[in-house]
């Protein structure tokens, strides 16, 4: 399962497949991460600094962080994609086909401008966690995305 949350400052991805629940987190920051509650992050609860140390000692790699950038980021199941925003401005997109096997992920992109400060990571897992809560399988043929879904 791959989740983001997010406040005004920062981003932080969880993979639960490679979570082996080592607790550096909760213990880290137990305000913000508190695994009995839904959502179990919560990053509203402490500040930056804390949760990011918090998150930096994470042994599996299952957690990750980065600052927002003011970028949003939207799921367009109309237009069978995720696109981030810049104060309305659209800089970047991540574009699925679907299919009766799932969705298959052909396309990221990220305005130059804008490239290097993970908005391409956050494109497609705006993707995956539309599908995982519509129970619906993807595949890449696009080359980042497939680099994601290896992570």
């Amino acid at each position: 399962m791959h989740r983001t949350y997010e406040n005004e400052d920062i981003v932080v991805f969880w993979n639960s497949d490679k979570c082996f629940h080592a607790k550096r987190c909760v213990n880290g920051s137990p305000k913000t991460f508190c695994p009995g509650q839904k959502p179990w992050i919560n990053l509203n609860n402490a500040d930056t600094k804390e949760i990011w140390q918090a998150i930096s000692q994470c042994p599996s790699g299952a957690l990750t962080c980065q600052y927002r950038h003011g970028i949003d980021v939207t799921f367009d199941s109309k237009n069978c994609r995720s696109f981030a925003t810049d104060n309305g401005k659209e800089i970047g997109e991540c574009t699925y086909q679907p299919s009766e096997n799932g969705w298959k992920i052909y396309h990221t992109g990220v305005s130059s401008d804008y490239q290097g400060k993970g908005i391409a990571k956050r494109l497609v897992y705006k993707l995956l966690e539309e599908a995982e809560r519509n129970c619906v399988d993807v595949t890449a043929t696009c080359s980042y995305a497939m680099k994601v879904l290896e992570e």
